[in-house]
């Protein structure tokens, strides 16, 4: 049984309402008083699948269909292009066509090129295409040799820096202040940053920031493009609010100027993107700054049935800080459903290929693929979802991976549409129906009727030209009278948008990328301490936004709902994880912890640490079979000599070259910093976090507070200083 209540395929077809009164038809009282507040600063704030956009939209149709609002006085703004598209096609279809829905940076570089020849004069210099390229030139530039994770990491950070309008010289103490992971020493990032400017300058090329930059300083310095702005704009409507930076607040003050014609709607349990420079403090704020505001809150949730909502209720419950004090209280709309599922496994491969039996079944139950995603934490987790699907015969696609519209086959695809569409080459076109007309042109590149067995590219292919299949049945459903060009400019539209249609395949995706939308099935995976919240989540800021994220999961999921976790991460391997705490006294047998999302000091907690592992007394047990262990040499590996071993060679040779490094600073045989029997434990633990290292034998109080630290980064693949020193000789081994 699924609970495919939801929109259809394509919700933006409907027939187009008749008149003002009918937009308004089918809205709740809540959605309908944001609906009819055309008046004043509006703040909406909307819980997971609670309507807000049908809200907005709605609002601007109405507004535009009762003669409040003139269509190309509005400016929409959100995230996305996948969304300003959606919601340009929403307006389209409730009469409301000429708003514009648009991207902060797709309208301020609109804006920009507009201006630029009044404002500024000569040609607007082009945009990057590579800003990663040109942060490794800026690091090169510098002397300073990045890896591919720094690279990735810090362009990240020269992109917080922009949007929060932090200059080089004040990055150290911004980024202090804000609690920032930092890839590298403060002073390196610095000085990357003031070169990659430089190199910018050199080039005459701007990056994505620099729009809204440049955007804010031509809207500040010329009053006369300023007052032109808001003679064409003169009501704003920002969706996600909570996700705005301050520069994007700025510039949106900019756009605004004196008058208060703004609505605003968002849901700061939905915060998730803080480390890009987003902030709830705007929404949070709202009422503050205009206090005469219509506030409206949305929390009939239309999309999960009450067990996934009293789930979500009872995640949000346990938050702290400001954005859950302003937490809203969702009620489902919807009839009952199956209870959250929750599933523990030995290891990690172990947990895919029973997810993907699951789904499995799912499938065999009715339930489409496309109606089914696996979400995790890192994208990193990926690879073995994929393996286990495949093994099980289920189609997938990887959400983030390459665009819909990007794909050769679509590429192609739509070549050949266009070409059908102007030179009407298809036999017997006149005669037969759009969607016949693109089977026939489809057929030619791979499409049938069947889908080809099993998986991989052939199987990818197929399912890009299905899509495509479908999309024209639906669009001919409710416009029988469209022609194979008028498809061909709904293409176009869609992919300027990204706006792809349905692959009927499971998505994976990470959590991030699963925000704004929605399946029958959702598996949560993946939930032990040390992903969710991640190792790296540190302060109660970042433990709470790393909460959040798992609530953006969990409201995911319209009926099925799944959540496990792996004790180890490999076949045979110490099976030391435990469940996220955020899921204590949420899954059955489960006790809640205290505040802060830090574990209570109650009965049963487990106790770890250095000072823990040296009072542990009593036998040990192989990790691997079981059996209680007595040699030494054994005791230090936590498993038998002769069982699996899941040693990783790679770290294994690089924490006996940082051995000899340490060796040489103290002047003492290379044993006296790690025995090789230890080196192999934890070359074979892999531990990812302090608790972890310490319960390893020869891992004291002593050598954790000395060599914690660079075992720890040399596990998570970080360069520390020493390492490489050489391969060891007989002097350095095991007394």
């Amino acid at each position: 049984m699924t609970a495919t209540t939801h929109s259809p395929l394509f919700p933006e077809f409907p027939a187009v309402p008749d008149s003002a009164d009918a937009v308004l038809a089918g809205l709740d009282p809540e959605q309908r008083a944001v609906a009819t507040a055309l008046r004043g600063p509006v703040c909406v704030l909307a819980g997971a699948g609670t309507g807000k956009t049908r809200a907005i939209t709605h609002r601007i149709a109405y507004g535009v269909r009762a003669g409040i609002l003139q269509p190309g006085s509005v400016l929409a703004v959100t995230f996305t292009a996948r969304a300003a598209g959606e919601m340009r096609g929403r307006l389209r279809q409730l009469g409301a066509g000429g708003v514009q829905a648009r991207t902060f940076h797709s309208a301020a570089l609109r804006q920009l090129q507009y201006f630029w020849p009044r404002a500024i004069g000569g040609d607007m210099p082009r945009l990057a295409e590579r800003k990663i390229q040109l942060v490794a030139e800026a690091g090169a530039r510098c002397k300073i040799r990045l890896d591919r994770g720094e690279l990735r990491d810090v362009t990240g950070e020269i992109e917080w820096c922009k949007v929060t309008q932090t200059v080089p010289e004040d990055y150290a103490a911004a980024a202090a202040k804000a609690g920032r992971e930092v890839p590298r020493d403060p002073a390196e990032v610095a000085r990357i940053y003031t070169a990659y400017e430089q190199l910018k300058r050199d080039r005459g090329v701007i990056d994505f920031e620099d729009v809204l930059l440049l955007t804010v300083g031509v809207l500040q310095d010329r009053p006369d493009v300023a007052d032109a702005v808001r003679e064409q704009y003169q009501h704003f409507v920002v969706d996600e609010y909570q996700d705005v930076s301050p520069l994007q607040q700025r510039l949106l003050d900019l756009w605004l100027g004196p008058r208060d014609s703004i609505c605003v709607v968002g849901d700061a349990s939905q915060t998730i993107y803080s480390f890009t420079g987003a902030t709830p403090d705007y929404l949070l704020g709202f009422r503050t700054r205009h206090p005469d505001a219509t506030v409206v809150k949305l929390v009939r949730d239309y999309r999960s049935t009450p067990q996934v909502v009293h789930l979500a209720n009872g995640l949000l419950g346990q938050a702290r800080g400001q954005a859950a004090q302003h937490r809203l209280e969702l009620i489902s709309q919807r009839e009952a459903g199956p209870e959250p599922s929750y599933a523990e496994y030995p290891d990690e491969p172990a947990e895919a290929e029973g997810t993907a039996r699951r789904i499995r079944a799912l499938i065999d139950g009715g339930v489409r693929p496309s109606e089914i995603a696996v979400l995790y934490r890192i994208n990193a987790q990926s690879e073995v979802y994929e393996q286990a699907l495949a093994d099980a015969g289920v189609p997938y696609q990887l959400r983030g991976a390459e665009r819909f519209f990007e794909r050769p086959e679509v590429r192609e695809a739509g070549l050949l549409l266009r070409g059908a569409a102007r030179a009407a080459s298809v036999p017997d076109a006149e005669d037969a129906s759009v969607p016949d007309q693109v089977r026939a042109v489809l057929g030619s590149r791979g499409w049938s009727a069947e889908p080809p067995a099993g998986s991989g590219a052939v199987r990818d292919r197929w399912e890009s030209l299905a899509a495509l299949v479908r999309l024209a049945e639906d669009f001919c459903r409710v416009r029988p009278a469209a022609t194979l060009g008028d498809l061909v400019a709904e293409l176009d539209e869609r992919a300027g948008a990204q706006h792809a249609p349905t692959v009927e395949g499971v998505t994976l995706a990470s959590l991030h990328s699963a925000k704004g939308l929605e399946w029958d099935a959702v598996f949560l995976v993946g939930l032990s301490e040390g992903t969710m919240p991640i190792t790296y989540a540190k302060t109660d800021e970042q433990i709470e936004e790393e909460r959040r994220l798992l609530y953006v999961g969990v409201t995911r999921a319209r009926f099925h709902l799944g959540l496990s976790w792996a004790l180890s991460r490999s076949p045979g391997g110490r099976a030391g994880r435990r469940p996220s705490r955020f899921l204590d006294g949420l899954r059955p047998g489960s006790a809640a912890r205290g505040g802060g999302g830090r574990p209570a000091a109650a009965t049963g907690a487990v106790e770890r640490g250095p000072a823990a592992a040296k009072r542990r007394r009593g036998p040990v047990f192989c990790r691997v079979c079981g059996r209680t262990l007595s040699e030494a040499g054994e005791i230090k590996l936590m498993r038998c000599e002769d069982c699996p071993s899941d040693l990783d060679e790679a770290l294994y040779e690089r924490l006996r070259g940082w051995r000899v490094a340490q060796a040489k600073a103290i002047g003492q045989p290379a044993y006296c910093v790690f025995t090789d029997k230890t080196l192999l434990a934890i070359a074979e633990v892999r531990p990812s976090d302090p608790h972890e290292l310490a319960v390893i034998a020869g891992v004291g109080a002593r050598k954790m507070d000395k060599y914690g630290e660079d075992v720890l980064a040399l596990c998570a693949g970080r360069e520390v200083a020493g390492e490489g020193a050489g391969e060891v000789d007989s002097e350095e081994t095991e007394k």
